[in-house]
């Protein structure tokens, strides 16, 4: 998955303004970064997003600028061939094609971003296929070329059950890892923003809180609260979604008691399965900060499909 949330952002902040799209279209051996990643870069010489994480984005920003001025879309490739490539290319040893396009009513559907945007907030993907030979993009299959179709998915998000303090720790790192976050607790002593700044916080009751939010493959939900009360209603309504990840803080045994409790509760075995329990990697974690990096690794692999 292509992390472009930044990109989409500066899109929104700069769209008017002549522009340059940069996209990585083809990846061969160990790319620094996936296909469909993205980055714009802003007529006065700004940009956001990255192609390769350093290697390429000078020759990339020269490129872009001929684009601006008014150069039609041009693919660059980039790898390492000889001592030259050291220069501009890729010490890592893998290849990539990049395609620099315009950003303009002429060559770029105008609102595209915006229906990125508002397609991803209600939850959906969204394919946008962009023609190779015209750097034409458009929502549909464009016509003569061949086409690179880059699906732009809902973004991660995690809702975190127990305002403890694990969750603040947790909070902090999902948010430097892109991931969206909500911290659930009806305990509104627990759930302040002194004490979990930069994210929404939600005083609903967990189960009611979790189904008005609809999690899907791109949300991860994490109980940590210890209080049976709290987590137990969280599981049951994660549960019942397609959520990506669903992790409990607790015990070996403490999870025992608590399979039985939610099999009690009508829960079948397969869905009770679906639980990390205990939550996050085996990594013998100590302390709030280093459970969280436990929490927070095992969330990601389960968004890439690592479990």
């Amino acid at each position: 998955m292509a992390d472009n949330d930044a990109v989409l952002a500066a899109a929104r902040l700069w769209m008017g303004a002549p522009l340059a799209l940069a996209t990585v279209v083809s990846t061969w051996g160990s790319a620094p970064r996936p296909r469909g990643s993205h980055m714009l870069v802003h007529a006065d010489g700004r940009f956001e997003g990255s192609v390769s994480g350093g290697c390429v984005e000078a020759d990339i920003l020269a490129t872009a600028a001929q684009v601006i001025a008014g150069a039609t879309a041009v693919i660059r490739r980039y790898g390492v061939a000889d001592a030259a490539a050291w220069e501009v290319g890729l010490p890592c040893g893998g290849e990539i094609a990049v395609l620099v396009q315009p950003v303009s009513v002429a060559g770029f559907d105008p609102d595209l971003f915006d229906r990125i945007d508002r397609a991803r907030g209600e939850g959906r993907a969204l394919t946008v296929a962009t023609d190779l030979a015209t750097g034409r993009s458009a929502l549909h299959q464009t016509d003569g070329g061949e086409a690179f179709l880059n699906s732009y998915d809902p973004p991660r998000t995690l809702l975190i059950v127990g305002a403890v303090q694990i969750a603040q720790a947790l909070a902090r790192l999902a948010t430097t890892l892109g991931v969206r976050t909500v911290v659930i607790d009806p305990r509104t002593r627990f759930l302040t923003g002194e004490r979990f700044p930069d994210v929404t916080l939600d005083d609903r009751w967990p189960d009611d809180a979790i189904a008005a939010r609809a999690p899907g493959p791109a949300t991860a939900v994490v109980t940590l609260s210890h209080d049976t009360k709290i987590d137990d209603p969280a599981l049951i309504a994660a549960l019942a979604t397609d959520a990506a990840y669903v992790g409990a803080l607790g015990s070996r045994r403490s999870h025992v008691a608590r399979r039985g409790r939610l099999a009690a509760a009508g829960l079948s075995a397969e869905q009770i399965d679906r639980i990390d329990g205990p939550v996050g990697l085996d990594i013998g974690a100590l302390g709030p900060a280093e459970i969280a990096l436990s929490i927070a690794a095992a969330m990601i692999g389960a968004f890439n499909d690592r479990g």
